[in-house]
């Protein structure tokens, strides 16, 4: 896989994407259908786009940097133009896992996702530190799938993707169903909910009297060794008795029992991927 159609190429991670690419071995062919959008790659990187049709039928690997919920529907309006073999690498789980992708046997269908930069890792410069999406600077990890075509081709679509997510330490081979189970079930419900409820958490420890400065800081610093005992980054680290004691009383508090079964049973996931495609209309 030589030649790569970048769609979506002046968005957001578009560019991204772009940025990575520069210098790598692949020919990169960048097709955007704005002129906003062009303008931003051109300002960015310098590079240029060229006919979305061209690149397509020339390609030998499609990478779509769209928004998550428009893969299927854009997917559809060029699978015919690609030639037998070629992947198609996308960059979220969500459509593939709705069963929003159009059938098409002769091609690859290829998921990649990145896991953001560890909250333990051992970066040293400023640059990275403050890396928190990751692609830029600091190093992580990504998760792929190969959803149908060739095992061959595992190792190529791999390569494209350590290629626009480096620097990369490691690729997990996961399902799509997997993938799905991560995100959104894992880093979304409940990982982004969590995140936001400790917010909320510290905002009422606010509006009762403590200072905001040294609230976020107290908790930010128990976070960091709650976290490595929970996870065993710290495995001689041990709650202490007091610690047990509050956690005990709190989970029938703050958590319904089952609330796990609900959120990873298979037809939650099914139904959070398939909605992320298609929005429910508001009532």
């Amino acid at each position: 896989m030589k030649k790569i159609a970048l769609l979506g190429a002046g968005g957001k991670m578009g560019v991204r994407l772009a940025t990575n690419l520069q210098g790598s071995p692949y020919e990169v062919m960048h097709v955007e259908p704005t002129e906003a959008g062009r303008a931003r790659l051109k300002e960015k990187t310098g590079l240029d786009c060229i006919d979305g049709d061209n690149a397509l039928a020339d390609a030998d690997a499609v990478l779509m940097a769209v928004p998550d919920r428009l893969i299927g529907k854009i997917a559809h309006t060029f699978i015919e133009k690609v030639k037998p073999g070629t992947a198609i690498i996308m960059l979220d789980a969500a459509a593939p896992h709705a069963g929003e992708l159009p059938k098409r046997d002769d091609v690859t269908y290829f998921v990649t996702h990145p896991c953001h930069p560890p909250i333990f890792n051992d970066e040293v410069t400023e640059e990275a530190k403050a890396d928190f999406f990751g692609g830029v600077h600091a190093k992580q990890h990504i998760v792929c799938a190969l959803m149908q075509g060739p095992d061959e081709h595992y190792a190529q679509c791999e390569q494209i993707a350590r290629t626009i997510y480096k620097p990369v330490m490691r690729a997990h081979r996961c399902t799509v169903e997997q993938i799905a189970i991560m995100e959104p079930a894992l880093a979304e419900t409940i990982g982004a909910t969590l995140c936001l409820a400790l917010r909320e958490a510290t905002d009422e420890a606010v509006r009762r009297g403590v200072p905001r400065q040294a609230a976020t800081d107290f908790l930010l610093g128990h976070l960091t060794i709650e976290l490595a005992i929970a996870f065993e980054i710290f495995p001689e680290g041990k709650f202490s008795d007091g610690a047990l004691y509050a956690i005990d009383q709190a989970r029938p508090q703050i958590f319904r029992e089952g609330w796990l079964e609900r959120i990873f049973d298979p037809k939650a996931v099914q139904r959070s991927v398939e909605e992320i495609c298609n929005p429910p209309k508001a009532a």
